[in-house]
């Protein structure tokens, strides 16, 4: 009976390994995928669900939290300068494309200035072109919408002198638009998901406003002073298609009648000086 009893245990503890032994070997798979998507995946397992406070008089909803879409990157070098804020000038180095053909659409190496010569104007090369200058970083202000959302909220962090690989979903990107070819540079169809390689090059402050131009204060006697009667308004207004219609409450003045040619015009009566007493 002992013995019976001892062969149901072991053979209770091969079915216990085989059941785990998948187990094992699926984890030693998992740990072998590449080192970017296991750092989404554990990135995403710290934020989500969302953990959030209610307000009184609501309640929590049963169910599971879904997803719209995900947002990402890779840090591909960690900065050790001053690091960005919203509010402030970027200067970036960048270089896009999508993320379905790897096509590039975009990089800052392909925007480049002419040179300037000291009278203000492009100087021309021998082939009656303006001379081009080396690129320079693209200026742009963080954080007030003047960039695509995901490529603000992805960039948020770096320091100076990092380097970030951003994964942007459409949906936080040009979502239903369609940005059409240019010269040079294919476009971006609808629901297109972009890769950003990006640079933090320096970081400067917010350019001071321009000063609200004052307008010159009219001359004196132009404007009513304040609290001064407004005019009355005419009893007849004007009717479009008929003539202004004299005021009744006035006398119509009736003019002079011009003296006849060759007599004297009638001078005028003096008046009566006062009678002494």
């Amino acid at each position: 009976m002992r013995r019976f009893a001892f062969l149901l245990s072991m053979a209770a503890c091969a079915v216990v390994s085989a059941q785990t032994a998948p187990t094992a070997s699926k984890s030693t798979k998992t740990s072998a995928a590449p080192a970017h998507h296991a750092a989404t995946h554990t990135a995403s397992a710290a934020e989500f669900p969302l953990a959030y406070k209610l307000p009184a008089g609501e309640r929590r909803i049963p169910g599971v939290q879904k997803k719209v879409a995900v947002l990402s990157y890779q840090d591909i070098k960690v900065g050790t300068g001053t690091e960005g804020e919203a509010g402030k000038m970027w200067h970036v180095k960048y270089k896009g494309w999508r993320a379905a053909d790897g096509e590039v659409f975009d990089n800052w190496e392909d925007h480049k200035r002419p040179v300037m010569g000291a009278d203000g104007k492009p100087e021309m090369g021998p082939d009656n072109k303006p001379k081009m200058g080396d690129p320079e970083p693209l200026v742009l202000p963080q954080g007030v919408g003047r960039m695509i959302p995901g490529f603000e909220y992805a960039v948020a962090g770096m320091r100076v002198g990092g380097r970030r690989r951003l994964f942007i979903p459409w949906e936080m990107a040009y979502g239903v638009r369609s940005i059409p070819d240019r010269p040079e540079h294919p476009g971006i169809p609808a629901k297109s998901d972009l890769v950003f390689d990006v640079e933090l090059v320096e970081v400067t402050d917010m350019p001071a406003p321009e000063p609200m131009p004052q307008r010159p204060m009219p001359p004196a006697g132009v404007h009513p002073p304040s609290g001064a009667p407004a005019a009355a308004p005419h009893p007849n207004p004007p009717v479009e298609g008929k003539p202004v219609q004299p005021d009744a409450a006035k006398p119509e003045a009736k003019p002079e009648t011009p003296p006849a040619p060759g007599q004297p015009a009638q001078p005028a009566q003096p008046s009566t000086p006062p009678q002494p007493k």
